[in-house]
């Protein structure tokens, strides 16, 4: 079973973490660091994340439609209303969590950042 595992890890180009060492030879991590003081923190920003993504798709829709002529003037507010209150929300939790809305804007490498310049 441990040539098996073996086999497999090397099939996929997996290398054991060295137990001195975090990082392989190509200075790749290879143990996840985890702090547990921050774990709650980390899982709140991805989520709050998440959030902000989902709320600007929703805003862009919501814009969309409105210069469409999708909307009338009743839904237009409530739509507006729910989407003021949704980013107070986000502020909210991003102080209550120490966070700035810069703080949920992943750096995706290559593709840039995962939300748009200047929202938040």
């Amino acid at each position: 079973m441990e040539q098996v595992a073996r086999t497999a890890a090397g099939a996929f180009g997996l290398l054991p973490a060295a137990q001195d060492d975090a990082t392989d030879r190509r200075g790749v991590p290879g143990r996840l660091g985890t702090d547990p003081d921050t774990v709650e923190r980390d899982l709140i920003k991805l989520v709050l994340t998440i959030v902000e993504l989902l709320r600007q798709l929703m805003e862009r829709t919501a814009l969309h439609r409105v210069d469409q002529g999708g909307l009338s003037e009743e839904q237009e507010e409530r739509v507006g209303m729910t989407l003021m209150v949704l980013q107070d929300r986000m502020s909210e939790l991003c102080d209550r969590y120490g966070l700035t809305m810069e703080d949920l804007n992943l750096d995706l490498g290559p593709l840039g950042s995962l939300l748009p310049p200047g929202d938040g």
